[in-house]
């Protein structure tokens, strides 16, 4: 009995990483679902404006609502490939358990289950980084306001 209590106990300090890796993951899941529920929102105001603009105007509210449209589908994919992280790092607490109570070895399926959670993450990573960038390119601050910025500013030192 005292075996195997020593031998759970292990495991479960040996769980201990991947538990942390879950709830990073699930840190990360938070801030995900967060980022979609703005690009939805984006969206819906888009298609507001989109049946209210003409001409140039329309144009650009067309070309916002392509990349919101492939922000949502990059940001879904994210998710989902965090939300498979999570299931194989519970998967990896599952075979940490499995070897401690019926004794088999099982650390080679750990050690891979492992680094498969590992490059869901990083995928999942990757993606958000995809999604952060095409968010960047959509932000234009239009040139006239910069000119007439610029403008301003000059008017400000030439009267000093």
């Amino acid at each position: 009995m005292a075996s195997g209590l020593g031998a759970i106990a292990e495991t479960i300090q040996l769980s201990v990483t991947p538990v942390f890796l879950l709830v990073a993951t699930g840190s990360l899941l938070n801030v995900f679902t967060g980022r979609l529920a703005r690009v939805v929102d984006r969206s819906r105001r888009l298609m507001e404006l989109w049946a209210e603009t003409q001409g140039a105007e329309h144009e650009r509210v067309v070309a916002e609502l392509r990349v919101v449209d492939r922000r949502i589908d990059v940001i879904n994919n994210s998710i989902a490939a965090a939300v498979a992280c999570g299931i194989v790092v519970c998967l990896l607490v599952a075979l940490l358990f499995t070897q401690a109570v019926a004794g088999f070895d099982l650390g080679l399926a750990a050690a891979w289950v492992f680094a498969v959670a590992m490059l869901l993450l990083l995928l999942s990573l990757a993606l958000f980084l995809i999604e952060v960038r095409l968010a960047i390119r959509t932000i234009h601050v239009p040139l006239e306001l910069l000119e007439l910025e610029e403008m301003g500013w000059k008017k400000r030192q030439n009267r000093r």
